[in-house]
């Protein structure tokens, strides 16, 4: 389980952001956000402890380089959600960071994140175990 690590998710679909809460809270971790632009978003980043985040690579307000640039400064393993093409910048700044095509299981989302924390030693966590 997460064991309350935060978890910050950048969705500007509100359906989504529930499911994705609802499934890293099923966890027990704690949701940071959900941010709906990359300025909440970053905000969020200067005033929480945040330990991982799942962003949607397509938000209204900007480009999310911005925001993907600043978790990776910052250490954060992220994954990104995506319903069409990557911008290029983001494929050619994060390369190793997995895409993950929307529609997609929240549960599938938070096996991959799981999978990033684990790579980066990111531990908040004291025991990780797969979602059912």
């Amino acid at each position: 389980m997460l064991s309350d690590t935060p978890v910050l998710i950048v969705e500007d679909n509100a359906f989504l952001a529930v499911d994705l809460s609802e499934a890293i809270e099923e966890m027990d971790g704690r949701v940071v956000g959900p941010a709906n632009r990359i300025s909440e978003a970053l905000d969020l980043l200067d005033s929480e402890k945040v330990s991982a985040a799942i962003v949607d690579a397509h938000l209204n307000d900007v480009d999310v380089v911005m925001l993907t640039c600043k978790l990776t400064q910052l250490g954060v393993p992220f994954v990104i959600q995506a319903e069409s093409e990557l911008p290029e910048t983001i494929g050619f700044l994060h390369p190793e960071v997995p895409v993950l095509r929307k529609p997609i299981h929240p549960s599938a989302v938070l096996t991959c994140l799981l999978d990033e924390i684990r790579k980066n030693g990111r531990l908040g966590i004291t025991k990780i175990t797969e979602p059912n």
